[in-house]
């Protein structure tokens, strides 16, 4: 799929970017927020939503957010559920977006091409994730019909995970371990 098709299918990318880093030693997203941007741009996502909260003047400043829908997140202090729901909020009031793209500013080895086959799978009823040898991971593609039981229903520092797991029948699982790496950077 080109990315032009990706976007034709009205597939938001959104990047969680709001947390404190406390074991990394600061906010995540002046320091990866940039790459997070290119996968998801350069996969095929439009628009690009980038929720921000700690460090947020850090962020502005560090990083070019031309084009980027960038939403505060008052209360990111309460976990990544609470920048979910910030995020999915804002894409359900885009209406040609059917579906989410959802990454963690804090994974720089996915890759454009890894989003890409997320997005080949993209439609409103979608549940789509990343898996990494086998391992699921991020980014996942939360289709439209979806989000407002989970915007109802996260919590905490979860973020999808019960509810991915309460439909772990409808899950599609797309291998990326070929073209990207799913870890996550927690301490420097």
């Amino acid at each position: 799929m080109s990315s032009l098709d990706a976007a034709a299918k009205g597939v938001a990318g959104l990047v969680l970017a709001a947390g404190a880093g406390r074991r990394y030693g600061g906010p995540k997203a002046p320091v990866f927020l940039g790459q997070a941007l290119r996968a998801l741009r350069d996969g095929g996502c439009d628009p690009i939503i980038a929720v921000l909260g700690a460090g947020v003047r850090q962020t502005r400043a560090a990083v070019d957010l031309d084009g980027v829908l960038v939403v505060e997140n008052q209360g990111w202090a309460e976990g990544m559920a609470s920048s979910l729901r910030l995020g999915m909020t804002t894409a359900a009031r885009i209406r040609r977006v059917s579906a989410v793209c959802v990454h963690l500013v804090d994974m720089p080895g996915v890759s454009a091409t890894a989003v890409a086959r997320l997005l080949a799978q993209a439609h409103a009823g979608c549940l789509t994730r990343a898996c990494y040898d086998g391992e699921p991971g991020h980014p996942v593609v939360l289709g439209r019909d979806h989000w407002a039981e989970i915007v109802a229903t996260v919590r905490g520092d979860q973020g999808a995970r019960a509810y991915l797991r309460r439909h772990a029948a409808h899950v599609i699982a797309v291998e990326c371990g070929d073209v990207a790496s799913g870890y996550d950077v927690d301490e420097r």
